[in-house]
């Protein structure tokens, strides 16, 4: 992400337990110019020698920020627009304003995002549009559908082109 005057997106996994699901988000944000921020507790190790062990040779490029809880994330990384992407959400995330810059707050995989992160974010909940009777997506998905409407706007809006090799490029 060297170079890049700001990142696409950032992307908050809230107490993630699943190593390859923060894996897979983390390739996401490196492929697309997106930083991530882990909330702990993590089910899981991500120091040089798990992340090493495991392959993650894209690790090194990822921009990740750890926070010991959902309060100092919110201190130090002073979010100016927060979504949280939840199921129990009634408005879509094709349905608002998602811009390059915004944090999206995403849930641990067993439980999704408590209702005390939920109230604090408000309106800005927005869930992903599904089948009725169907429960969710894998939570690396999630996040990669919601990163690609991101460009698809930061796109439509300027602030990306994608070149002729069809490669993402965010001005």
């Amino acid at each position: 992400m060297e170079g890049l005057s700001a990142p696409l997106a950032h992307v908050v996994l809230h107490e993630p337990e699943i190593p390859n699901n923060t894996g897979n988000i983390g390739r996401t944000c490196v492929a697309l110019g997106a930083s991530l921020h882990l909330i702990h507790p993590l089910g899981f190790d991500i120091d040089e020698k798990a992340c090493r062990r495991a392959g993650l040779d894209y690790w090194p490029r990822l921009s990740v920020r750890e926070h010991e809880s959902f309060e100092r994330y919110r201190e130090d990384a002073a979010p100016p627009r927060l979504w949280a992407l939840t199921t129990r959400a009634t408005r879509s995330v094709f349905d608002v304003d998602l811009r390059r810059g915004d944090h999206v707050l995403f849930g641990r995989e067993s439980r999704g995002l408590p209702d005390a992160l939920l109230d604090a974010v408000g309106d800005r909940c927005v869930s992903l549009p599904m089948l009725a009777g169907e429960r969710s997506l894998n939570l690396s998905n999630a996040v990669c559908v919601v990163l690609y409407e991101i460009a698809r706007r930061a796109r439509e809006a300027g602030e990306a082109t994608i070149d002729a090799g069809g490669r993402l490029r965010l001005d």
